[in-house]
């Protein structure tokens, strides 16, 4: 699926409108397609006015019950794809405040049971120390110092025992040189110890392990209800069940190649010792 991202916040409306003509020109009333389907006829009413958001399950079955031609069936599955995907543009962040992001991000942790962050890259700020996490917001416009404290604050779901995270970091993202060596030493310290917590787990893929896929771009699961995928200029959210089974399918993958536990302890001791000898 290829989309406009000017175009996903208009994909929500427009799907309520089609799903409502074609029920409209099938001749059937909310109820009648409400017994057809097998979706409650106060969903129904919801997803028609827009109110919620129907899963590609929820558009199947409507479109099944309309008995819709296969190509039209076909569109309006994909405007469906896009309205369960969300683009949140990275200078619209800023302009919001990059606090309030910690918040949303806080909000997103604290209702999930399991996360799940492929970082190939970078490492995240649930993990980064202070000077980390101040080195990777030097490109972040306005005062830091609320964002940094904010960040530090976050960190504190790591050790609630009701969750459980998992973090695969490529060898790259664990030695990018984002600050001096001698921090990096301790930020990488600070990962071996974060290991031993037991609501996480620390995985590790050193250069040249064998990978069936190239680690193309940060993501994050959380429990099987959305995945966020960063790039430079923003965020795409994935709310289909679909689009979630299929990067939970490739972080298991990156999972099944990634050192663990003392395996993983030994290479991130092995790393941060060379930095500390330069």
């Amino acid at each position: 699926m290829t989309f406009d991202p000017r175009e996903l916040g208009r994909s929500k409306s427009d799907l309520a409108e089609t799903l409502r003509r074609l029920r409209l020109e099938a001749g059937l009333t909310g109820d009648r397609l409400s017994a057809r389907c097998g979706i409650s006829q106060s969903k129904i009413s919801k997803i028609e006015t827009g109110k919620i958001t129907p899963s590609l399950v929820d558009v199947e079955l409507i479109l099944r019950a309309l008995g819709v031609p296969t190509a039209l069936a076909q569109e309006v599955s994909s405007l469906a794809r896009m309205a369960n995907t969300e683009w949140q543009e990275k200078r619209a962040s800023w302009r919001r405040g990059v606090e309030k992001r910690q918040a949303e991000l806080a909000s997103l942790e604290a209702d999930a049971t399991e996360l799940r962050y492929f970082l190939p890259a970078m490492i995240t700020g649930l993990l980064a120390t202070p000077e980390y996490i101040r080195a990777s917001l030097s490109h972040s416009p306005g005062d830091r110092t609320a964002v940094i404290s904010r960040k530090l604050e976050r960190q504190a779901v790591l050790y609630d025992e009701s969750k459980s995270f998992t973090f695969l970091l490529t060898e790259q993202a664990v030695k990018w040189a984002l600050i001096p060596p001698p921090a990096l030493a301790v930020q990488i310290d600070r990962l071996a110890s974060l290991s031993y917590l037991p609501t996480v787990r620390i995985g590790v893929i050193p250069q040249g392990t064998p990978l069936t896929r190239g680690p193309m771009n940060t993501f994050t699961v959380y429990d099987d209800r959305l995945v966020t995928m960063e790039s430079f200029t923003g965020r795409i959210v994935f709310r289909d069940p679909r689009d979630i089974l299929h990067y939970r399918e490739i972080f298991a993958m990156f999972e099944n190649c990634s050192l663990f536990e003392d395996d993983a302890r030994i290479k991130l001791r092995e790393w941060a010792d060379r930095y500390r000898d330069l």
